[in-house]
């Protein structure tokens, strides 16, 4: 067998991605992505192809943000490796994979021999998640009305709600945050991560009972792919109330009254009650995803 020769693509070759078979549709998942050809790479064996990734970021990043495109033929997990290994960005992976990718035997055996390779590079699962997409075919939830809304211009008070809600957060991210330099930075990781996405900062809303008590927060958002459920966060003395789906149904209703023909959303495997609401809002899962971090 030789050697796999590790390539950056350009403009000029960047059709070499394409070659590679695609078992996990990724290619359908990112029909709304923009790569740019200069963060693809390709290992070939043989002239062939056989592990790519493509590094993503917004349209005015200098460096990706993750790496959200992995594709290695099967028994050549080694070459996948070396592909993770010899990048020039050390960022986190996102493997999406089709619902009930652990039933289809195909789909399974394509997904583990990603993961072999990412952990051969070094790499490490941090979190599974569940991605969703509204469509209006799926009908729009009913408000509940027991909460008013109200736009917050003043950071301040998104940064101290932020603060309130992940300390007391099942979201794995926040968590890592957390672990790496308090609440101050989950907080303002969320802050920088809605301020870089093009949608208004006007949209971001504090919710209040009808006695002024401040319940949480919601921010409707846009990503460079589209319109998404940015935020929903309950204040942990508000809890046990089911404000979380208020919350969503809101955020939902406001991205529908300003255009969206669709919406995206995730939440951490592991968050089973947020699950549940964007189950009974009729969110349906359409992939699932695996975020790993290098190590």
């Amino acid at each position: 067998m030789t050697d796999v020769v590790i390539r950056a693509l350009d403009t000029s070759d960047a059709d070499l991605f394409d070659t590679l078979p695609d078992p996990l549709g990724a290619r359908d998942s990112h029909r709304l992505t923009r790569h740019r050809p200069d963060w693809k790479r390709v290992a070939l064996r043989d002239g062939r192809v056989v592990a790519r990734g493509a590094w993503w970021g917004g349209p005015d990043d200098t460096e990706p943000v993750n790496l959200n495109w992995f594709d290695v033929a099967e028994g050549e997990e080694e070459a996948g490796a070396a592909l993770l290994r010899s990048a020039p960005w050390q960022v986190e992976l996102e493997l999406n994979l089709p619902a009930g990718w652990r039933d289809d035997p195909a789909s399974r055996t394509a997904a583990e021999t990603r993961f072999t390779a990412a952990r051969t590079a070094g790499y490490e699962l941090l979190v599974e998640r569940l991605l969703y997409r509204w469509t209006p075919d799926h009908g729009l939830p009913d408000r509940p009305g027991r909460l008013e809304f109200r736009p917050e211009p003043d950071d301040a008070v998104f940064f101290d709600a932020l603060r309130r809600i992940h300390s007391a957060t099942l979201d794995v991210h926040a968590l890592k945050a957390i672990e790496e330099g308090g609440l101050d930075q989950a907080a303002q990781e969320e802050l920088d991560f809605f301020h870089w996405c093009p949608s208004p900062r006007e949209w971001w809303q504090v919710a209040h009972t009808p006695r002024g008590e401040p319940v949480g927060i919601h921010i409707p958002a846009h990503n460079p792919s589209g319109p998404c459920i940015g935020f929903i966060g309950v204040l942990p003395d508000q809890r046990g109330h089911g404000y979380a789906y208020d919350l969503l149904t809101e955020c939902t209703h406001w991205l529908v009254d300003h255009g969206a023909e669709f919406i995206a959303a995730a939440t951490d495997r592991g968050n089973v009650p947020m699950a549940a609401h964007f189950a009974k809002a009729g969110f349906p899962v359409v992939k699932e995803r695996l975020n790993f971090r290098p190590v």
